[in-house]
């Protein structure tokens, strides 16, 4: 077995400082949000995992769906050398694409990306103990920042899966994507998951499950601010919420005040003052239709050249590849 390696680029002073900084910015604006990257402390993440298998949750199945029927042909059409993962977690849907890129035996090295480096280093060293004859070589950064840091020769393959892409505002999505169209390189190649327009009945259900699991991830970002800076939100005075924005095609996330309140906060040394039914936003999950999908792609420099969706036409897997 080839020993993983890992590369850290956050500084210990990274994850406290960026909290405080969002912190400011967002509980200081007229209309409250937090960035939806506050909800991965370890009680999170165990509740996103729980989220993926509730019946409501289709985007994971129909994803997985995806990749179990399609991995084959991503393998045949990239002969990619290195696979890149970008948020990687545990990496166990990305398996799918490590079974096939080895099959077809083009893959010599695996480069998952993710700010959690006790989930990075667990990742790597279980796939590197079931891919022996692959590199794995992990990335501790953030792929808002790090793309340009990225190991691995070419050609490479980015996966950029869970519809990840949808939590970004238009335009810092586009920036985004021209940053991953770099980091592939002349001859590289990206695989986009993204959840589709549906009825918003579906939708919702998606993100207000009737088992209030949802609720309780949304609410965990208060337990956060709470434990890493000091503040006294009472977490249990705030209600989950969930709607459809039509006009912008997506879902939006929020936390909603159930009483007027004063929520002092040391470590930023800040008083958030919130009205009766004053909300908090903490995600956006932007929707997309095909034909949008293509068009971002093709304006951020890539060729789409494949798009799968699942039976039900719920979820689309794009493989697109980066211009010259």
């Amino acid at each position: 077995m080839n020993p993983p390696t890992v590369d850290v680029h956050l500084d210990a002073d990274y994850f406290a400082e960026a909290l405080r900084a969002d912190v400011r910015e967002g509980l200081a604006a007229s209309a409250k949000f937090l960035p939806p990257k506050w909800f991965y402390d370890a009680a999170g993440s165990e509740l996103f995992e729980a989220i993926t298998g509730l019946p409501e949750y289709y985007p994971t199945r129909a994803e997985r769906e995806i990749l179990a029927a399609h991995a084959d042909d991503v393998a045949r059409t990239t002969g990619a050398h290195t696979l890149v993962e970008l948020g990687s977690g545990s990496s166990e849907k990305t398996r799918l694409l490590l079974d096939a890129l080895t099959a077809y035996g083009t893959l010599r090295q695996f480069v998952p990306l993710d700010v959690s480096e006790s989930a990075l280093r667990e990742a790597t060293r279980r796939i590197a103990g079931d891919y022996r004859n692959l590199m794995v070589h992990g990335v501790v950064g953030d792929f808002t920042e790090h793309l340009d840091l990225l190991p691995g020769g070419t050609p490479r393959l980015i996966a950029f899966l869970g519809g990840t892409v949808g939590n970004f505002m238009p335009p810092e999505r586009a920036k985004l994507l021209a940053m991953i169209r770099d980091a592939c390189g002349s001859d590289g190649w990206l695989l986009l998951g993204t959840d589709l327009i549906k009825d918003p009945a579906t939708l919702l259900a998606a993100y207000d499950d009737a088992a209030g699991v949802t609720a309780r991830f949304n609410r965990n970002l208060l337990q956060v601010l709470n434990r890493e800076l000091g503040a006294d939100f009472d977490v249990d005075a705030f209600e989950h919420v969930a709607a459809w924005d039509e006009d912008n095609a997506w879902i939006e996330m929020r936390l909603r005040a159930m009483r007027r309140m004063t929520v002092r906060i040391p470590l930023v040394d800040m008083d958030v003052h919130l009205a009766d039914g004053e909300q908090i936003r903490t995600e956006i999950s932007a929707k997309f239709r095909p034909e949008q999908i293509m068009t971002e792609l093709t304006d951020s420099g890539f060729d789409t050249r494949h798009s799968w969706t699942d039976d039900l036409g719920r979820y689309v897997v794009t493989l697109a590849r980066a211009c010259d």
